[in-house]
This record gives C-alpha cells, structure tokens and sequence, in this order.
C-alpha cells in the first residue's frame, strides 16, 4: 500500500472521513450507515485496485453483522491507522 499515489490516498481519506460520521450516527442509524460505507468501500477497491484492503471489507462486513457500538468504534481507529501508514 505504500505505492500508492495521491489520489488513491485522497480516496482513502475520504473513506476515513465517511468512517468517522458514520461513526457519530445516532445509534439507530449507525449500522445502515456503515452498510453504505460497506459499498463505498467496495466501489473505491474494486476501482482503484486496491486488493490489499479486502481484508478490510470482509471485516466491515463482520462489525456491521454484530452491530456493537464497540466494533464499531474499534473499525475506526483500525481505519485511523491505515491513513495514518499511508501519510
């Protein structure tokens, strides 16, 4: 993932961004926003070819399953440090 160029990161970035608000959802509507995060995700991979983060999907996948604010919360900071990698 360290190849990767600016606009993959700027991607990335906004995935982070989009994690974030879903993130601070009122509870009710946090895991329908994490699904659609789900297919943002899946577009921005299959897109740019990043199949490196596909683990990343199939555990989105998991967390939006158990629908725990706690997973949720642990999927950001995850996320969080990807970007973080990536700078």
């Amino acid at each position: 993932m360290r190849d990767m160029d600016s606009g993959t990161r700027s991607q990335l970035r906004r995935l982070y961004n989009a994690v974030r608000r879903a993130t601070r959802a009122p509870e009710t509507e946090r895991q329908h926003e994490f699904v659609m995060l789900r297919a943002r995700l899946a577009y921005t991979i299959a897109r740019h070819g990043l199949r490196s983060l596909d683990q990343l999907e199939r555990l989105l996948l998991q967390v939006t399953r158990k629908n725990d604010a706690r997973g949720y919360e642990r999927f950001r900071d995850l996320f969080e440090a990807i970007v973080a990698y990536n700078e």
